[in-house]
């Protein structure tokens, strides 16, 4: 009887435990939440840190806590076009003497690194200092890095300037080794996003396509360094073929940087560049963001353009701030296009594509919008696929130099282990009423007449991508057919055969948006946003030790092998045909 009291004892000890801390994590949210001395302050002689480790998505969202009374609605401030508005602000702002980019690994894409190199050479022109100091540099962080007025590098550190290179994997044999294999149907000679399941070897349509943007991204990328170091790009290119940054030493003779120095050294450099005697303070750029972003202010007499983002990859579904689906991407469009106060809208796209219905029902949202008020598009790193069926019927279209867009083509790929089966000696036999009543059996092979009824769905899709392109673009469907088949092309190389109007980032297509509203001073409202409940401001507060079963997989397996098994589980839930980017681009 002792024994059954102790553990009655116990249990209601540890409920009791566990509720206190509940009770105090939520007290702590609670004061976190409605405090009202948390405000950044800027001190006088402030330098501006720029560090831009953590992954940069270019909004950071607007969040709909309504389901949690007490908790602010309160927009996060660590987007890509925060830090930008940020460095703009600095410009004028007397506290701000200069900027220091220290130890940076970017995590952004090329498109993003460009807008804030773009924002950097702004501060940097008007008579402020940047300082660069690395104990090595990757080559988009020496691109990004490449502004500043003197570079400094670890004497025993490197610099990574060879060139850029991709690399793509084939499973073909591996397939065919262990039974598994994915079925692929696609239209489209360089949709190449199913081409490793078809294939041992790189297609020469694939190497042409990807030599050609990776050429176009990095004759940019010279053109870029080579201003901001004055260094011809030819002399570039040569530095490279010799992988001139490979020691400290080698990269100062070739003037890719300014001082070899240890950490203590470049602060040192600052110091005295400051003045001896001179207090520095210091301030990370996401703080200052957010310092920026509350004291923005809204002019009630001003009329707005709507600023909706679509970021992610495309999904039939209700989205998130790292999926476009079609129930958060068309609410926000529906809200900008019925608020009288929004003008004109700027659609932000930086996706790889996704889902074709989806796509379909975003497109049509954006027909509809623009019947009443013009869309005007700004392409991020990517705008491929759906991302580009998105974009196509906007009254103009703005991209980067660098950005990825086009891959207009369709794929459907269904996995089949018949063999697998067969080799653990599983059978499986179907019964049905009708010719057709059976579904697909991932333990029978396609079968003639399903590949050719999936083969006439991506037909149509097809057929129906390249005349809503075809529409949007004011060209011929056989025009468009032409510089489709699912190719990739970059924003210079789009501009030039029509599927770009104007190179130029979010505030070039701004400026277009006002104008076309005939706005002369205008707000931004940015959308969408998203709904959250309380476990995420739980996850926020807790740092993740009340964990979520993604984060524990993550924290397992590590970020490189989760993000794997993510491919793989996208790869697996991918339903219908798919109007996506041949492959994860990551160029090295």
């Amino acid at each position: 009887m002792n024994f059954f009291k102790r553990v009655l004892s116990t249990i209601v000890g540890l409920t009791i435990f566990v509720a206190l801390c509940f009770l105090i994590l939520f007290l702590i949210i609670f004061f976190n939440a409605n405090a009202s001395d948390n405000l950044v302050v800027v001190k006088k002689n402030t330098v501006l840190e720029l560090n831009l480790n953590q992954p940069i998505e270019d909004y950071g969202g607007r969040f709909d806590y309504s389901n949690v009374p007490f908790y602010p609605n309160t927009p996060q401030y660590d987007g890509l076009f925060n830090i930008i508005d940020a460095i703009n602000y600095a410009i004028d702002d007397d506290k701000i003497k200069g900027i220091s980019i220290k130890n940076n690994t970017i995590s952004a894409g090329m498109a993003q690194t460009k807008a804030l190199r773009d924002a950097l050479i702004s501060f940097k022109e008007s008579g402020k200092f940047i300082v660069s100091y690395g104990d090595y540099y990757s080559q988009k962080d020496y691109y990004l890095n490449s502004v500043a007025d003197t570079m400094y590098l670890n004497p025993v550190g490197f610099l990574d300037f060879k060139g850029l290179s991709m690399e793509r994997m084939y499973y073909k044999d591996f397939q065919e080794k262990y039974g598994v294999k994915m079925e692929v149907v696609r239209h489209g000679k360089y949709k190449s996003a199913v081409e490793g399941y078809i294939s041992q070897e790189m297609s020469e349509a694939n190497r042409k396509q990807t030599s050609v943007f990776l050429q176009s991204i990095w004759d940019e990328m010279r053109k870029e360094i080579s201003v901001s170091r004055n260094i011809s790009t030819d002399q570039l290119n040569l530095l490279a073929d010799e992988l001139a940054g490979r020691t400290a030493k080698r990269a100062l003779e070739a003037k890719l940087i300014d001082k070899m120095a240890y950490e203590d050294e470049y602060e040192l450099g600052i110091q005295n560049a400051m003045g001896e005697h001179t207090l520095i303070n210091r301030i990370d750029i996401y703080e200052y963001a957010r310092h920026v972003g509350e004291r923005k202010t809204t002019n009630p007499s001003y009329e707005r353009i709507a600023v909706i983002y679509a970021q992610g990859q495309i999904i039939y579904g209700e989205g998130d701030e790292a999926m476009i689906g079609q129930g958060v991407m068309n609410k926000a469009l529906k809200e900008a296009r019925e608020d009288e106060t929004v003008k004109a809208i700027v659609l932000r796209i930086n996706s790889p594509g996704g889902s074709a219905m989806a796509s379909e029902l975003i497109w049509r949202e954006i027909e509809l919008t623009k019947q009443v008020k013009p869309v005007i598009v700004s392409m991020g790193n990517l705008a491929a696929s759906g991302g580009y069926y998105i974009a196509c019927n906007a009254d103009k279209i703005f991209a980067e130099p660098n950005t990825i867009t086009g891959s207009i083509g369709v794929f459907g790929t269904i996995p089949n282990m018949h063999q697998l089966a067969e080799n653990l000696g599983i059978n499986a036999e179907q019964v049905g009423t009708n010719k057709n009543s059976v579904d697909y059996s991932v333990f029978e092979p396609l079968s003639d007449e399903q590949r050719a009824l999936i083969k006439e769905g991506i037909e149509d899709i097809y057929d129906l991508f390249t005349q809503r392109v075809a529409d949007g673009r004011g060209m011929t469907q056989t025009s468009i057919d032409e510089i489709a088949q699912g190719r990739v092309w970059t924003g210079n190389d789009a501009v030039k055969i029509g599927l770009v109007d104007e190179i130029g980032g979010l505030d070039k297509a701004l400026q277009a948006a006002a104008e076309v509203a005939n706005l002369s001073e205008y707000d931004i409202l940015e959308l969408p946003v998203y709904e959250k409940d309380l476990q995420s401001i739980i996850n926020q507060y807790t740092g993740g030790y009340i964990q979520t079963k993604e984060e524990i997989l993550r924290e397992e397996l590590g970020d490189k092998n989760y993000e794997l098994l993510q491919k793989m589980k996208k790869l697996t839930q991918m339903k219908g045909p798919q109007l996506l980017l041949p492959y994860e681009i990551e160029i090295k």
